[in-house]
């Protein structure tokens, strides 16, 4: 079984290369960092810390041991993004856990568009088996520059 991590970026942003490498960036860091925070850990004597994460077997097995796949895909804005949250949902997915948002805080080249300040980017999704993510993205295209 193979799985992919699946990344959807809004078109509509035109964001520059630098812009969208740096939300790439933080789509594909967002799923581990939400593991390594929430993980225990204890320091070592040389300064290193050792983390206790819980990670399903068939991720380790056919995506960090197997082939790491990416597929990078665009909304063509806000609502049809959205409509990503909606398909994983029904597909049994977890907010947060299984997938997450991607706001930017708008310090660069955004402008806010959420009553926090932020504009919502992207959305990340852990490692699924490539049917799931198939199942997800075929509603878009590959993000195209």
């Amino acid at each position: 079984m193979e799985y992919r991590r699946l990344f959807i970026i809004r078109k509509d942003l035109k964001l520059s290369p630098g812009k969208m490498s740096a939300m790439v960036a933080h789509c594909a860091e967002a799923y581990w960092l939400r593991l390594f925070r929430n993980a225990d850990s204890s320091s070592t004597e040389d300064g290193k810390v050792s983390l206790n994460i819980e990670l399903d077997a068939d991720i380790m097995e056919h995506y960090v041991l197997g082939k790491i796949v990416k597929t990078i895909c665009q909304a063509r804005n806000k609502n049809q993004l959205m409509k990503a949250v909606t398909i994983a949902e029904e597909l049994g997915l977890k907010e947060n856990i299984d997938f997450g948002l991607i706001n930017d805080v708008c310090r660069t080249e955004l402008t806010p568009e959420n009553e926090d300040g932020t504009v919502t980017v992207g959305i990340w999704f852990k490692p699924p088996p490539t049917d799931i993510s198939h199942q997800i993205s075929k509603k878009y295209h590959l993000y195209m520059a």
